[in-house]
Parts: C-alpha cells; structure tokens; sequence
C-alpha cells in the first residue's frame, strides 16, 4: 500500500497493514502538508497580523499574545480588514502541489473558527457575547465559516485529501465554555465545514487540546474523522478508548506535557503501546505523530527517538503478524 491508502484505510477502518505516522527526519511521514502562502490565519510573534490584530512576543520561542483587538465594540466588524483567501498570490505556490506529494496522503490547513474570534474580539468579550451578543458572534464566526468554504474547493479541485484547522477548546480539566453554549453557537458552524469538507470528497481533522470529552462526541456526530490531540493524559486514555475508540480517528503524539516531556525512554516507549491498545483498533483509528515545537515543549531528542523508534517497531509486529 501507498502511504495515501494507508492513512486512508486507517481513517475509514479499512484494515491498513501499519500505523500511519508523521515524524521528523531521518523516520520519515506518510503526510504532505500544503497551505495558502501568505496564510491569512497567521499569527506573527510581534506586530499586525492581516485581520489588523497586534500581536507582542511573550518570550517562549517565537510565540505572540494578542495586544490589540480589531473589534473593540461589535460596531467595529463593518469595518474589519478581512483576508480574500481567493487573491492569486495566496495560491501560486499550490500549483502542482497534487503531483509534488506524491503518494503521500495532502493535507491542506484551513482557518480556525473559535481562536479566530478571540484574536479579533478578546477572549473575555468573546466569552461575554455568548450570551451578551449573540448574533453578532454568530455573524463573525459565518464569516469565517464562508471564508473555509472557498479553500475547501480550491482544495478539492488541487487534489488534496484531506482538510485540517486547529481551534482549542479545552482547559486541563474542561472545556473553555459550556457544552450546551458551544452547540448552541459553534456546532452548527463546524457542520458546515464538515458537510463541505466530505462533499468535495476529501476527510476532516480538527486539532483541539486540553479537555475535551465533553464535546467529542458531538464532533463525531457532525463529521469529524480525525481528531488530532497533543494532550491525552488530562483525559486519559482508558476514557478516550472505552468511549471513542472505532469511532474516530487519533492523530497523536505521546502526550506532549507529561510522558513526553518527564518520562525516560523507557515510559515513553511504554506509553507508545498503550496509545496503540488503547486509541486504535485492528481496524484502523490511530495516528503516530511527533510535536513540531520540541523546544517549546521542553521534549529531549533522546524522547524524540524513543517515540519514533518504538512507533516504528510497534510497525515492523504490525507487519510479522
């Protein structure tokens, strides 16, 4: 099998003879990953980014705050400088982007939809128009929604497989808003991405972090196939496995606050094999992946090594059985 049907049947749970993975070199991936260039989500450490937020570096790595907000008072939203994902130049480098992945599986990233809202807003006065400004919230996030639709096509019509946007909604222990407050405003706008998603043919991944047990389920209802979560131990993954396990999709690395960053080799490899017994079936449904901020994350390369090593060797039993 080619990397793509690989990561295809292990979504589908199609019986894929290994587990696919995405790793640094020298290990290797079984993903290409594309994306508009310049990319209007993009969140800069110091300065504006495109939607007229300021944002300052808060001294870990590279990474920016929100200093400023676009939309101080909702009568701010006519006037928000918002990004045509259709300009030309965003797209030139995506030319041939079908043929340069290659058998590997495409994915394209789309735009956040939730962590969008609390760059331009703020996240109290995000959390405040829940219940405050509702249909002005909603407003916004439709625009965000429409904004994904537009790629989505231009995505499907490129060759890409798949479709990926990252929106945190956890805290360690909880969700950030009240389940009922986030089907309420938000469900309704990922199934629309979901339903544009699968009519184009291609399959849907969301990154979420932190706890988010309560809402998983939903996701799943709505057409959610692969859910990408760095953090597992907050959870646990007896939980996760006993609830969603053959239901959807784990993209995954050892979690990236504890095992990953604490553990000696011998618990990271170990917890590799729990992930495995735990979050997969011998269907499908697991994904090995690394954390591409290791410095960030405070993870040793000696960590680094054992999880993709011993993912690698979990593979080469995949494949002697």
């Amino acid at each position: 099998m080619t990397s793509r049907e690989i990561v295809l049947r292990t979504i589908r749970f199609e019986h894929p003879n290994r587990i696919p993975y995405d790793f640094p070199e020298p290990y290797g991936s079984d993903f290409a990953f594309t994306g508009l260039d310049p990319n209007p989500d993009a969140r800069p450490a110091n300065g504006p980014d495109e939607w007229g937020a300021i944002w300052k570096n808060i001294g870990l790595c590279s990474l920016g705050e929100v200093q400023e907000y676009p939309i101080k008072q909702w009568s701010d939203l006519d006037k928000l400088a918002i990004p045509d994902v259709n300009a030309p130049h965003r797209w030139k480098n995506l030319e041939g982007i079908r043929e340069r992945a290659g058998e590997k599986f495409l994915l394209g990233y789309g735009l956040s939809i939730y962590e969008r809202v609390h760059f331009l807003r703020g996240l109290e006065n995000t959390w405040m128009d829940v219940y405050d400004n509702p249909e002005q919230l909603v407003r916004l996030i439709g625009t965000l929604v429409e904004m994904n639709l537009e790629i989505i096509q231009r995505y499907a019509e490129l060759g890409v497989d798949g479709y990926f946007f990252a929106d945190d909604w956890g805290l360690q222990s909880r969700l950030m808003i009240s389940p009922e407050q986030w089907r309420r405003i938000w469900k309704p706008a990922y199934r629309r991405i979901f339903d544009a998603v699968h009519a184009a043919g291609m399959l849907t991944f969301l990154h979420s972090c932190g706890y988010i047990v309560d809402i998983l389920d939903d996701l799943i209802e709505i057409g959610l196939d692969v859910i990408h979560m760095d953090q597992q131990e907050n959870m646990g993954l007896e939980l996760l496995g006993s609830r969603f396990a053959g239901r959807i999709t784990f993209f995954s690395p050892v979690d990236i606050q504890n095992t990953m960053a604490r553990g000696n080799p011998d618990e990271i490899r170990a917890y590799c094999h729990k992930m495995v017994a735990c979050l997969g079936t011998p269907r499908g449904g697991f994904m090995a992946k690394w954390y591409s901020d290791p410095v960030g994350a405070g993870h040793a390369q000696e960590a680094i090594d054992a999880m993709c090593q011993e993912f690698l060797k979990i593979n080469d039993q995949f494949a002697g059985a």
